[in-house]
């Protein structure tokens, strides 16, 4: 595993690199500090990052970002550790994979924006009652060995009693971008998506929900702002009013309504009709899966790591003091 995210590193580097230059030589005109973040996909998961973007949270504190994602765990921190990045929005995982391969400039999380799994069960054949039974000898289209996804899913089974990799048929060869794809074209019985590809299988007769691994997987830090710790040292002060932007967001999605949230996050999923904008807010709402705070305590850090170790996959226990930055969210939440 930690090999595979070593060869993706070195050999997307070159490549993410060029373009990061070529970002750097553009410029609005704007005295703001620009803050180059990296989101690990595009989901209404991640609504307060793009409430904070659109009502102003981020300019209010002087601050203008420039989103790009992309696509997948791996490209993600590929992105951030060849300074294409100065943010990246991932799954805490990442960060002790890389402590792990014994980096001198470790990914320090910052700031957490959600707090549970984030995919939804999805079935291909329609069930009146549905039963974790039902997954036995089944075709199952799962995520990246490794990634949070994946093992917050297998997570979720085997508290129910089924050990993924015995007990069906387990595909995780396909990449990340292209699982809903392959699912679309009749690859899986089941498959784990995030919305609002859940509803809109669901709204097209592709799939439907049977269940939520954000459910059955409890509170962990799913995805965290994380930065290198050179870069948070020489912009502590950038640092704490990008949290400050993020802390705004997820105050006025934790009192405002999935109507008023779609309407403003609909920019970022022009290909989606508003109704599953909403519908797919109200899902993570119900749920609790928006943090309404940035600290990522020392419980969730534990539940992410036995998450991991579950699954066969956490190369060594890390203290939560050492990935983990409280200091700048607890002042903000203050």
């Amino acid at each position: 595993m930690l090999k595979g995210i070593k060869r993706h590193i070195i050999g997307a580097v070159t490549v993410l690199f060029a373009i990061s230059l070529v970002a750097a030589g553009c410029s609005n005109g704007s005295t703001n500090d620009k803050v180059r973040v990296a989101e690990v996909t595009r989901s209404i998961f991640y609504a307060p990052q793009y409430v904070a973007i659109e009502k102003g949270f981020f300019e209010e504190e002087g601050i203008d970002i420039e989103l790009t994602t992309t696509w997948g765990g791996d490209k993600t921190m590929t992105t951030l550790l060849s300074d294409g990045a100065d943010v990246a929005l991932v799954g805490s995982e990442t960060s002790i994979y890389v402590y792990a391969q014994g980096t001198t400039d470790p990914v320090i999380n910052f700031a957490q924006l959600t707090q549970t799994d984030g995919t939804f069960l999805v079935a291909r054949e329609k069930t009146d009652t549905f039963n974790w039974e039902q997954l036995k000898d089944s075709t199952f289209l799962g995520q990246r060995k490794g990634g949070m996804p994946q093992m917050a899913g297998e997570f979720g089974l085997k508290k129910h009693g089924i050990d993924p990799h015995e007990d069906m048929n387990l595909i995780q060869n396909i990449d990340f971008g292209n699982i809903p794809n392959a699912f679309a074209s009749g690859t899986g019985d089941y498959v784990q998506l995030f919305e609002p590809t859940a509803s809109l299988f669901e709204k097209e007769g592709i799939g439907h929900v049977v269940a939520s691994f954000g459910t059955e997987s409890g509170k962990i830090p799913y995805t965290t702002f994380m930065s290198k710790e050179s870069y948070i040292n020489k912009n502590k002060d950038i640092v704490e009013r990008f949290t400050k932007a993020v802390y705004k967001a997820q105050q006025w999605v934790d009192s405002h309504s999935a109507k008023e949230i779609a309407a403003v996050i609909e920019p970022y999923f022009e290909d989606t009709p508003i109704d599953l904008i909403e519908s797919s807010t109200e899902r993570y709402k119900e749920q609790h899966s928006f943090a309404t705070n940035p600290i990522l305590d020392v419980e969730e850090w534990n539940n992410l790591q036995t998450i991991m170790d579950e699954a066969g996959e956490l190369p060594k226990q890390v203290d939560h003091s050492t990935l983990v930055n409280t200091e700048i969210a607890e002042s903000v939440a203050k």
